[in-house]
């Protein structure tokens, strides 16, 4: 079925690897201030992950400017597999619950020292 596994002859992406590729790409949707699109996209086309893999494929030159030949074709067959889908939405969503709490702790700070002057 599409989308449930990679597809026949490319290399697998290896675990530590996989994790690694998630979490970059995690930290660059959050720091960039794209969380809410982001899950709207991934949440879409979680089921249709394998055509998503392959809108990737049609981007390739666009996208290159961003990652590295050998990251893009790693992340293009990691995204056929709706669980890694899944991972990256998680690890959007704890990057950007860090990112708030970050965010409120120096509004804090800030609003602290405002009251010492």
């Amino acid at each position: 079925m599409f989308g449930s596994e990679p597809i026949a002859g490319y290399e697998e992406v290896s675990p530590e690897r996989r994790d690694e590729l998630l979490d970059k790409l995690a930290r660059m949707i959050v720091e960039r201030g794209l969380v809410t699109p982001a899950i709207f996209l991934l949440e879409s086309m979680k089921p249709l992950s394998f055509i998503g893999s392959q809108v990737l494929v049609f981007l390739e030159p666009m996208v290159k400017s961003v990652f590295t030949v050998k990251e893009y074709d790693e992340y293009t067959r990691l995204l056929e597999d709706r669980s890694n889908v899944e991972r990256l939405l998680q690890r959007i969503e704890g990057m950007e619950d860090e990112a708030r709490r970050e965010r409120a702790r120096r509004k804090k700070e800030r609003k602290a020292e405002k009251e010492k002057k």
